[in-house]
C-alpha cells in the first residue's frame, strides 16, 4: 500500500489520466447497458391450473386440488412448500421447489404426475395448464368492469368481446380471458320421443349446433 501511495505522488499525472479513463467509460458502459423492467430471474416456482366449471370453491378444493398434492407430494421430489388457491371453476396450485433443484426436471415431473391423476379427477376435465412463474408473468395490471344494470352475463360479454379486442392490439401486452362473471349460455330442453322417432340422439343435436356456430 505505501508503495502505491509512493509511485501515486511521484506520478500524479499518470493516476489523474487512470481515474479520468475509468470514470469516461464508467459511464459509457451505464448508459450502453440494457435494462429490463422484468430481467429474466430463476425463480423455482411451477404454476399449474386447472379449470372446470360449475364447481364450487369448496367442491374444488376437495375433489380438484386436495387430491393432486397428495399426488404430487408423492412422487414430486425438491418440493419446498406447496401454496394453492380453490376458486369458482379453477384451482391455481403454486409449487416452490428447493434451491439447486432442476426445475425443468420438476416440471416433467409434474406434468407426468398431472395426466395421470386426470383419472381420479371428475369426468371430462382437462389436463391443467403448468407454467413456470417469471417476473414477466405478473400482471401489471387490473381492469375491474362493473356495473348496476347490467347483468354478469352481459358483463362478461362486454369484456370479452368488446373491451378485450381493443387492449389485446396494444404492442407487447398480452391479455387472459376475462375472470368472473357469467357465460352466457342458451339451454335447449329436448323431447325424448321425438329424438326416438326420428333415430336421433341428443349428441346428433350437439354436433348440429356446433356446425351452426355464429359469435355475433
Amino acid at each position: 500500500m505505501n508503495q502505491l501511495v509512493l509511485i501515486a505522488l511521484r506520478r500524479p499525472y499518470t493516476f489523474v489520466v487512470m481515474t479520468i479513463l475509468i470514470v469516461l467509460f464508467g459511464s459509457l458502459t451505464v448508459l450502453h447497458m440494457p435494462t429490463d423492467v422484468f430481467p429474466n430471474i430463476g425463480i423455482p416456482v411451477t404454476s399449474v391450473v386447472w379449470v372446470y366449471a360449475g364447481l364450487l370453491p369448496q367442491q374444488v378444493e376437495g375433489r380438484i386440488t386436495y387430491l393432486f398434492e397428495r399426488f404430487l407430494t408423492a412422487t414430486v421430489e425438491g418440493i419446498k412448500y406447496i401454496h394453492s388457491h380453490s376458486y369458482y371453476g379453477s384451482s391455481i396450485i403454486n409449487i416452490y421447489l428447493q434451491d439447486g433443484v432442476d426445475v425443468g426436471r420438476a416440471e416433467a415431473d409434474i406434468t407426468a404426475i398431472a395426466q395421470t391423476v386426470v383419472k381420479a379427477l371428475p369426468p371430462d376435465i382437462s389436463p391443467p395448464m403448468i407454467m413456470r412463474l417469471a417476473p414477466s408473468s405478473i400482471p401489471v395490471a387490473v381492469l375491474e368492469v362493473s356495473s348496476e344494470t347490467m347483468t354478469p352475463a352481459e358483463l362478461y360479454n362486454l369484456a370479452y368481446m368488446r373491451i378485450r379486442p381493443l387492449l389485446v392490439t396494444i404492442n407487447g401486452a398480452i391479455l387472459p380471458h376475462p375472470y368472473g362473471g357469467q357465460d352466457m349460455q342458451v339451454m335447449v330442453n329436448l323431447d325424448q320421443q321425438k329424438l326416438l322417432a326420428r333415430h336421433l340422439t341428443p349428441a346428433d343435436i350437439h354436433d348440429i349446433f356446433m356446425q351452426q356456430y355464429l359469435v355475433l
